[in-house]
């Protein structure tokens, strides 16, 4: 676990409880030496932390406190909450939840005023009548991120359905529709695929040959080649 790791859990368990926490406790469920946690209290402290106590009658923290890296501007809030409204419309039930779940999370640690920002943000997205998907999308964002190949039953154009191999790479919104950048195997190239044309999703156990993020710079480049991907 990285030091920047371990002062961000610390701070987590701080927040969870509203009485003081003895120093051992700490150390104990961040797996550290009570002089490493010591230490690590010292340094949030110096960086603004409201924390209060000393050894031996344990430690709380003061509501309110957002480390000086996390303190959003108006402007900032404002556009992560426009960001998640938007995901919330646009995303997959599981990615809106997501959003829905960050946006709290950064309201919970910030400032009365600052708060009251994000309950009366300004900026909304509204629902547009999309395309309907028949399959789960969050499997397919979860296979890009573990680089395995999915096996998809698609729709062309003409209604013809083709099963094919693919090493999905991302997830690009448009107005109304998603669509699925992928290496496919039955091409031996790089195919865009509609969301809303894919009739099925089924995960294979075998990972890419290649790293995701070779793959992923590798498709950009060639977007000046090709504008245009035939499935």
């Amino acid at each position: 676990m990285s030091r920047a790791t371990r002062l961000l859990d610390l701070l987590q368990l701080l927040r969870r409880h509203r009485a003081p926490v003895s120093g051992p406790a700490l150390a104990e469920a961040l797996g550290v030496s009570i002089r490493t946690l010591y230490r690590d209290i010292a340094t949030l402290q110096a960086q603004g932390a409201d924390i209060q106590g000393e050894p031996g009658l344990g430690y709380v923290l003061r509501p309110g406190f957002t480390l000086p890296p996390l303190m959003f501007s108006v402007d900032e809030l404002e556009a992560l909450v426009l960001g998640s409204r938007w995901v919330a419309v646009r995303g997959d039930a599981r990615l809106g939840a997501a959003a829905d779940n960050a946006v709290a999370k950064i309201r919970a640690v910030l400032p009365d005023a600052l708060r009251e920002t994000v309950d009366a943000a300004t900026l909304t997205v509204p629902k547009l009548r999309d395309e309907p998907v028949a399959v789960d999308v969050a499997e397919i964002r979860v296979a890009a991120r573990r680089e395995h190949k999915l096996v998809i039953t698609y729709s062309d154009l003409d209604g013809a359905d083709t099963t094919r191999t693919i090493w999905p790479l991302l997830i690009g919104f448009f107005d109304r529709v998603q669509v699925l950048a992928a290496w496919c195997e039955l091409r031996q190239d790089y195919r865009a695929f509609r969301v809303d044309r894919i009739r099925s999703v089924a995960a294979k156990d075998e990972r890419f040959p290649r790293r995701r993020a070779v793959l992923v710079k590798e498709w950009r480049a060639r977007q000046g080649l090709h504008a245009t991907a035939r499935n």
